[in-house]
């Protein structure tokens, strides 16, 4: 029973219950998030640590005038509640429900969408300044994790922000998971004094009286004994040079101080950054104790935090395991994460080679350059990046590796579409922004024991290669107990025709052989082919079919914009031959959120969906076959 957060339908709502209420509020918040994510799944986590902030900021702020932002916004599952969203939050991550994150068109109070780490203080000075320039006083607020500042986006932002407004809130919610304590304990004790307002009162006086009567000179010399004094409170110092006044830490569990402390800030004709503490999973013991497992996770049990029983072992599993394996006879071969170790699995690595993983944080171009750096001095390193993820380092993949012509290897992770976290997750674009950049090769493996084959396969190329797999279950084939090198650039006939040639990339080779069934239950001769590769294509193949069948379809969990399909019309246009080809992917649109099966019906990437495109160019078989008869 949650009576108090049901009666919330806004801020208004909040801003009318007691202190001893809104202690009230916060378990029940708790509570419905333990409950409804244990069906849906989700970020439980990271939601059960931002309660009171967030209902703080609520109470403070008013929301749409006022800009709440969040850093990546998986954190948002609270600002939905209060927002007027309680009725459908049962609905989150679902087909046709609330959207995991922030976004602008679910609501009037999602300032900002987001997905992706890094943004929240650029986009939130975007924000000032506009409304700075169009003379508004409303307020502009960032929130942003400890782990959002390893992302180098947080730092250009901070770079600008004193120079562009004179009015921005940036909140620095450290869950003290990245951030060390000792640092924290000293920063509790410097905010007993930054924050007390006779102490700003006296420093603003003592500046002023400095200025009149001493000049530049004793300014600095008074900012110098100030800097001593300070010396070991490195917070302040380090965010004070970029001109943004530094309070904090403080409970960010405590509502009375929090919304005491924004009233505060709400003043400050000053860019200001509040510095929170606060405990990711708080209340459900569970989460405190598996912070990774509990960052974001499918359903769960409510009372204990048991999952359901796992399915097979996952493409990210095979990956980290077959590197093992590849690194134990190499001692070149180094692996890199984005802070993403749970999710690609190299957590798995790391135990075996711990001195051969490096995690460099949120920081995907560091992360690509890093290699390339490496890759100079003779080794191969493997960046495990999501494939939505390696987009953000676009240019260091052009500049840094394939220019140089180095021997980086990308494994995206999460290729394809990723159901329920939605667009800012799908991986739907990495053949396009990859394949036309030369010098890389492109595999795409149909399943498990083929991915072993090509990680080896891209450990002897001497220029730089991607690998794309799929979020989730492999085919369940049976593995070599060592993977075999793959011929660059040739693919692999699972089955001959002489009608119609069928091209799945990866696993779509199911959807593939889906189609051949059923084309040869008509009559119709249907070749299936495993491209394994989309750059260098196998165009002697290609031209093979297409003197002989009279169409071609491809199937690829990837945006028919630029994808494998259009690759195929390229390579058949360079060489003169009309032959129709039916590509069945992703339309030019972004993918909501939903279970794979059901977008994929919906979208029409599917079996049924490219034999109905087929007919038209199957009219003429089947009265030649007719004839034959």
């Amino acid at each position: 029973m949650t009576p108090l957060l049901d009666s919330i339908e806004s801020a208004q709502d909040l801003r009318r219950l007691s202190p001893s209420q809104l202690e009230s509020l916060a378990a029940e918040i708790r509570q419905c998030l333990i409950q409804s994510l244990s069906r849906t799944g989700g970020h439980l986590g990271p939601n059960l640590g931002v309660v009171e902030l967030t209902i703080a900021l609520h109470m403070v702020f008013n929301t749409p005038e006022d800009k709440i932002l969040m850093d990546v916004s998986h954190q948002a599952y609270i600002h939905k509640l209060l927002t007027g969203r309680r009725k459908q939050f049962d609905t989150i991550r679902q087909p046709g429900g609330l959207n995991g994150f922030m976004l602008r068109t679910e609501s009037q109070h999602d300032a900002y969408g987001a997905g992706h780490a890094g943004t929240a203080i650029s986009a939130a000075l975007g924000m000032a300044v506009a409304r700075d320039l169009s003379g508004g006083k409303n307020h502009v607020i960032a929130v942003a994790g400890d782990a959002a500042f390893t992302n180098g986006i947080s730092y250009e932002a901070l770079n600008n922000i004193a120079e562009q407004t004179k009015r921005l809130i940036v909140v620095l919610n450290d869950n003290e998971w990245s951030i060390d304590r000792n640092v924290g304990a000293i920063a509790r004790y410097f905010h007993r004094i930054v924050a007390n307002e006779r102490y700003k009162h006296l420093h603003d006086s003592a500046s002023r009286l400095i200025e009149k009567f001493g000049g530049k000179a004793a300014i600095h010399v008074a900012r110098k004994a100030e800097e001593a004094a300070k010396g070991m409170l490195w917070p302040s110092m380090f965010f004070e040079e970029f001109g943004l006044t530094y309070y904090g830490p403080i409970d960010g569990h405590n509502i009375p101080l929090l919304t005491q402390t924004f009233e505060f800030l709400k003043s400050e004709n000053r860019p200001v950054l509040l510095h929170v503490l606060t405990q990711k999973g708080k209340g459900f013991q569970p989460a405190l104790d598996l912070q990774k497992k509990f960052h974001g996770l499918g359903p769960y049990d409510p009372e204990t935090g048991q999952t359901k029983p796992a399915g097979q072992v996952t493409y990210s599993e095979v990956f980290a395991n077959t590197l093992v394996q590849l690194a134990n006879e190499d001692e070149k071969i180094v692996a890199i994460t984005a802070a993403m170790p749970n999710g690609t699995a190299l957590d798995l690595f790391r135990p075996h080679h711990p001195k051969r993983y490096f995690d460099v944080g949120i920081a995907e171009e560091h992360a690509v350059i890093f290699a390339a750096g490496m890759a100079t001095q003779g080794y191969k390193p493997v960046c495990a990046i999501y494939s939505t993820f390696l987009q953000r380092a676009f240019d260091p993949i052009v500049h840094d590796v394939c220019l140089q012509k180095l021997p980086v290897i990308f494994c995206m992770d999460r290729a394809g579409l990723s159901g329920d976290d939605g667009p800012t997750h799908h991986g739907l674009f990495d053949i396009g922004y990859l394949r036309d950049i030369p010098e890389i090769v492109l595999m795409a493996p149909k399943d498990e024991d083929e991915l072993a084959d090509m990680m080896l396969t891209a450990t002897q190329i001497p220029g730089p290669s991607g690998i794309r797999y799929p979020r989730g279950a492999v085919a369940g084939v049976a593995r070599k107990s060592k993977p075999e090198l793959l011929p660059v650039g040739k693919a692999e006939v699972l089955a001959d025709g002489s009608d119609v040639a069928i091209l799945g990339l990866g696993p779509m080779i199911t959807l593939a052989q889906d189609l051949a069934g059923r084309l040869e239950r008509d009559g119709i001769s249907a070749a299936v082919v495993n491209p394994r590769f989309v750059k260098p294509l196998d165009v002697e193949l290609i031209e093979q079919y297409a003197k002989r069948v009279h169409a071609f379809v491809t199937f690829e969990d990837h945006a028919l914009a630029g994808g494998f399909g259009a690759v195929v019309l390229e390579v058949l246009s360079q060489l003169g031959l009309n032959v129709p080809v039916v590509r069945i992917g992703w339309p030019d649109r972004f993918i909501e959120h939903g279970k794979v099966d059901q977008l994929r019906a919906r979208h029409g990437v599917t079996a049924e969906a490219a034999y109905l495109q087929l007919q038209p160019y199957l009219s003429s078989l089947r009265r030649r076959a007719r004839v034959a008869i």
